[in-house]
């Protein structure tokens, strides 16, 4: 060709250079191919339209699904989707090796992918060298997918943020590991650092609270949802003149920084940075992008179950209260332990209330230093449960700082959740019907008188000072919410100087597949053999029901622990049990 000549048309050029040319539109199904292409398929050479399953029938079905997944990947990136294809003839045998690139874009109102790209003959690598990592067969198929499942199923178990990272750092993907990892996530504007590896402390502080508008590789990842890689530190350079210097220093030769997408949104980027030029090959883009996903997904959960932690580790404070001051002549302990719901906090409680003319009165006052120990149980294992069990709890300090008798504090106290429960509209949902058991103890500690009203709750029971153990009968009502006109009549007893007063839930009983006998036989055997304070004790007891030894003391029915455990004890001491 002479300078001045017209250019030879594209069918020509293509021709010359035994290059053919394709057209697959996925919504139709139909695959136009010139002449060329067509004999690179195997078919006589002359234009056509194939359906999907005619082409499919050319190539190895192995490399058909890779087709498929390069095809989706560069239509995310906006890049070249490039593939190597074995064709086959009719007998199953290979016949070429071709490769395959185009430019696919996703019509998502077709929900279609439209593709145009060239098919060209090339020889085979050799399995193992740098060139065939880049096919979609061989030795490197088979180390990409192990590589995929085992970093699964590692950060699937990862809970928590830090074990997240820890797997992302510890990941030696096939033929191409980084050596530097950093995730960064989003505040407002801004970008932060979740966490890196393979740099000291404190090379993230250029990194922290960087601008997204900042022409940084991890802001435009977040700000367009699309990956970027860098080959080479030129590239970089080309790219992001005004960054480069804060990457040049860690000595990189390639970097990709992929989305981390969860539900939909761009929840921050995965760098991941290597000493090494990288050509990011459509296989290789394809793994870090499997694992941006994986790691995405990994954060979010240990995100949630953080925050789930955080939120019922702030309940279990706000809810449950600490027993307050020392009281003269008598000592108390309280333990609860959640194991029911996935909650740190559940439907039982405690709570200790000075009453009216308590410690904070004139002691010469009649009654002072009084107070009232409380125990419940609120129907269910769930939010909702805790959430009543807090409403209740205050509504019962309530009626006890204002003064009132024990067997009118849970009358009141049941009105109220019968009030909160059923809110006056009718409804079919019997089965989200609350109540709660109760047990309320006005304390005299000056003289051990007792006062206790029940509510559908297990007895107390009394350590004698001699250690014989029994359950001390008390007059009740129903638990609390089921009859807002329920009495609650009123129990007095005395607890003899020595003696230990301990209530708790059924969870205490039950726990260990016990029934209420064979669980009340258990924990008076216990009571019996103790030796040791009341703080001891209140430990021994729940050692005793949820410990490592609570195995082997199983009772006769299947042994589930999914009830929550609360228990609380009163001693009065021997040398401390009356005021002159």
């Amino acid at each position: 060709m002479r300078t001045g000549e017209p250019l030879p048309g594209v069918g020509d050029v293509l021709a010359a250079l035994a290059t053919g040319l394709w057209q697959w539109d996925t919504s139709t199904g139909l695959v136009a191919v010139d002449a060329e292409a067509a004999r690179l398929l195997g078919l006589p050479a002359q234009e056509a339209t194939l359906t999907e399953a005619q082409v499919r029938a050319r190539l190895h079905p192995v490399d058909w699904n890779e087709i498929t997944g390069v095809v989706q990947l560069a239509a995310a990136e906006g890049t070249l989707a490039e593939v190597r294809i074995r064709v086959m003839d009719e007998r199953g045998r290979i016949i070429r090796v071709v490769r395959s690139r185009s430019r696919p874009t996703f019509d998502s109102r077709r929900k279609a992918y439209e593709l145009l790209g060239t098919l060209q003959e090339v020889t085979e690598p050799t399995p193992g060298s740098p060139a065939g990592r880049s096919a979609v067969t061989g030795d490197w198929r088979r180390s990409r997918e192990a590589f995929l499942l085992d970093a699964g199923r590692a950060l699937a178990e990862a809970r928590s943020t830090a074990e997240v990272l820890r797997v992302a750092a510890g990941l030696s993907m096939p033929g191409f590991s980084p050596d530097g990892l950093a995730v960064f996530g989003v505040e407002g504007d801004r970008l932060t650092i979740i966490g890196h590896h393979g740099q000291r402390p404190g090379d993230e502080g250029p990194f922290v609270h960087m601008a997204l508008e900042t022409d940084y590789p991890a802001a435009e990842v977040v700000r367009t949802g699309r990956a970027v890689y860098l080959s080479s530190p030129e590239q970089y350079r080309a790219r992001y003149p005004l960054t480069w210097p804060l990457a040049q220093r860690f000595n990189r030769r390639s970097w990709a920084f992929l989305p981390l997408t969860a539900s939909g949104r761009t929840m921050g980027a995965w760098m991941a940075a290597f000493a090494y030029p990288v050509a990011f090959t459509p296989d290789e883009r394809s793994v870090l992008t499997t694992v941006a996903r994986m790691l995405a997904q990994a954060l979010t959960r240990a995100g949630t179950a953080e925050t789930e932690r955080e939120l019922s580790q702030g309940l279990q404070r706000s809810m449950m209260p600490t027993l307050g001051p020392e009281v003269p002549g008598m000592d108390v302990a309280a333990r609860y332990v959640p194991t029911g719901g996935g909650l740190q906090v559940g439907g039982d409680w405690y709570d200790m209330i000075p009453l009216p003319g308590g410690p904070a009165r004139s002691r010469n006052k009649a009654g002072a230093g009084r107070f009232a120990l409380v125990m419940g149980d609120v129907q269910g294992h769930d939010v909702r449960a805790a959430g009543l069990m807090g409403q209740l709890r205050i509504a019962l300090r309530a009626y006890a700082s204002e003064g009132h008798r024990p067997d009118a504090v849970l009358s009141r106290a049941s009105r109220f959740l019968h009030g909160i429960v059923d809110d006056g509209e009718e409804s079919d949902e019997l089965s989200d019907l609350r109540f709660a058991t109760c047990l309320y103890a006005e304390v005299d500690p000056r003289t051990g008188v007792l006062e206790v009203a029940r509510a559908g709750h297990p007895d107390p029971v009394i350590r004698m000072a001699d250690g014989t153990v029994l359950m001390r009968p008390t007059a009740g009502g129903l638990p609390l919410g089921v009859d807002p006109d329920a009495d609650y009549p009123t129990t007095r007893f005395t607890l003899e100087p020595g003696e230990t007063m301990m209530i708790c839930t059924d969870g205490l009983i039950e726990t260990g597949g016990h029934d209420l006998d064979t669980g009340w036989q258990r924990i008076r055997t216990l009571l019996e053999r103790h030796e040791g304070d009341t703080e001891e004790l209140a430990d021994a007891l729940v050692q005793a029901v949820h410990g490592p030894s609570s195995h082997h003391t199983t009772g006769p029915l299947a042994d589930r622990r999914e009830d929550d455990i609360a228990v609380l004890l009163l001693t009065r001491r021997p040398d401390g049990g009356a005021v002159a």
